[in-house]
């Protein structure tokens, strides 16, 4: 079985039982102190006076975390309106973004697959009906259409090509059904190609399968489905963070979530911003 595995769209009742978990679940982490006997230069340094607690405590943070402390904020506030909680009958979660004024929204297309209506859950906490438009198995990527409404704020999608390894990025989403959830790591890597094992809960249909098309960007094997042209990320990213946003430290959107890998931190896949942008279009389109 592969270690990648789609992030599966999570019950209510799973959900519940994971934060009962994290609750009953409180351990303490062993202090290791220094060891050893100081010589020379090293003594004297160690008898040098420390600053008293109430200096460091008055310290204040460089400019520098700051105003990047800041910049994380601004860009929260700013792409939270674009990121939508999706419900599948069922009690299935996962998230979407807010593609144009019209009402559209993308997400993957594992999330709301077997699914003709899904429930959005604005970040106001508005619930809005939505039908599925069109979903592409192969690309992962699926857009519903609810009504226009001003807590649904269209998303500013980036140009993936001009991403660069080491790039801060931050992810918004719906993981174990927590709305708006932030976490933030880097991109670890560009135009990644990894399968995804269809045989795990909540995955997609493979292509070929019926009411799927074979598209270019993915490839079966086995029961199994090979994306290319992905964002890997040390974001954490969990189950229900499907769909939702990957964010440059401009606030807009550089990839979609869709793979995590199995047992291990920071080791995430997103579907690039151009791909989901031109697969996009292409649905709306009817095509």
């Amino acid at each position: 079985m592969s270690l990648i595995t789609r992030l599966p769209a999570i019950g209510a009742a799973f959900a519940a039982a994971v934060l009962l978990a994290g609750c009953a679940a409180t351990a303490t982490l062993p202090v290791v102190g220094e060891v050893g006997v100081r010589t020379g230069s090293d003594a004297e340094q160690a008898t040098k006076p420390r600053p008293s607690p109430s200096t460091v405590a008055t310290t204040t943070s460089p400019s520098s975390l700051t105003d990047l402390q800041n910049q994380f904020t601004q860009i929260v506030q700013q792409a939270t309106p674009s990121v939508v909680e999706l419900q599948t009958p069922g009690q299935g979660e996962g998230s979407g973004v807010v593609f144009d004024g019209r009402g559209d929204i993308v997400t993957n297309a594992h999330v709301v697959e077997g699914f003709s209506t899904v429930t959005v859950r604005s970040s106001a906490g508005t619930q809005h009906q939505a039908q599925l438009l069109g979903s592409d198995a192969a690309q992962d990527v699926a857009v519903v259409r609810t009504d226009a409404t001003p807590d649904l704020r269209p998303a500013t999608f980036a140009d993936s090509a001009q991403l660069k390894v080491g790039d801060i990025v931050l992810a918004i989403g719906s993981p174990y059904g927590l709305q708006t959830t932030v976490t933030e790591g880097v991109v670890s890597a560009l135009d990644r190609s990894q399968q995804s094992d269809d045989r795990e809960p909540g995955t997609r249909r493979t292509p070929g399968s019926p009411g799927t098309g074979e598209t270019p960007g993915s490839t079966s094997n086995s029961g199994a489905t090979t994306l290319d042209g992905l964002v890997q990320t040390s974001a954490p990213i969990n189950p229900g963070n499907s769909g939702g946003a990957l964010l440059d430290l401009q606030g807009h959107v550089v990839g979609i979530p869709t793979l995590a890998a199995q047992g291990a931190d920071g080791l995430g896949f997103a579907i690039a911003s151009s791909r989901v942008v031109s697969t996009a279009n292409r649905l709306l389109q009817g095509r």
